[in-house]
């Protein structure tokens, strides 16, 4: 019987919550003895300063700018991974119990609230596009991102990225609902996607009591830079995620982007 990922109810870990998805809510680390509660005001993780990477590129002489047409015609869709991916009509339910939590760690915070905000890249700058499919086989969400023209953005995002395997490796972090849960951040070993990448592969496991069971959700982060332009995805599963899924979206959602833009030099 398929259910779609977002219709996916964790009862006894999410009886408490009260969704309220925001992605200008996130705030800065609180001190690790502070208890559970949804991020203070302050600076997004988008605004917050990434640490200092490879100089970047300047967009190429006489390319145009990605439009808001073509990103959005650079976005995959269910078609492209086939069954049982589906259109999403909503979040995941595990997106507010998982990821809406607070550690004492500084980086491992701006992690936390970047993946709950969805702004890695920051707010956009120039045209942006996304989709988000269901796997209801596997409890899966999928979000795909097309944003224009943010090179430099992109190349400070992914050294950051490249950073925390070292810096969070393990940690663990208050959430809203799910008690505490226990962190871990590895590096995805992307390789051959665009001009640049860096993947994560995040698992966070709640135990909300001793009687429950642990819930576990496993996460996959991967910014990759094509040109002057960036794809930002992330894929998440109660579990294991569907095999190859993030390999999958990025081989043709790379060569998508790449045929968009020489689509439009040659109409230029």
């Amino acid at each position: 019987m398929r259910v779609s990922a977002s219709g996916l109810v964790m009862a006894g870990l999410l009886t408490a919550v009260t969704v309220t998805v925001s992605a200008c809510t996130a705030a800065g680390p609180p001190k690790a003895a502070a208890p559970a509660s949804a991020p203070a005001a302050g600076r997004t993780a988008a605004e917050r300063p990434a640490p200092a990477g490879p100089a970047s590129p300047a967009a190429s002489p006489g390319t145009p700018a990605l439009t808001a047409a073509q990103a959005q015609a650079a976005l995959i869709g269910e078609s492209d991974l086939g069954v049982p991916w589906t259109a999403a009509d909503s979040t995941a339910t595990w997106h507010d119990g998982l990821l809406k939590a607070a550690t004492g760690q500084a980086d491992c915070q701006r992690l936390l609230e970047a993946l709950y905000t969805d702004e890695l890249l920051g707010a956009p700058a120039g045209p942006q596009a996304v989709t988000s499919l269901d796997d209801g086989d596997d409890a899966a969400q999928l979000r795909y991102q097309v944003d224009a023209g943010r090179s430099a953005d992109v190349d400070r995002t992914l050294a950051w990225l490249r950073t925390l395997p070292g810096t969070c490796g393990r940690f663990t972090a208050q959430t809203t609902a799910a008690g505490t849960e226990a962190v871990q951040v590895t590096d995805a070993g992307l390789q051959g996607f665009g001009d640049a990448r860096q993947g994560l592969r995040i698992t966070l496991t709640a135990q909300p009591s001793a009687a429950e069971d642990p819930t576990t959700l496993t996460l996959d982060v991967a910014v990759v830079r094509v040109g002057d332009d960036a794809i930002v995805l992330t894929a998440g599963a109660l579990g294991t995620l569907p095999d190859d899924t993030t390999e999958q979206a990025l081989d043709i959602g790379v060569q998508r982007l790449a045929q968009v833009r020489e689509q439009g030099r040659a109409q230029a």
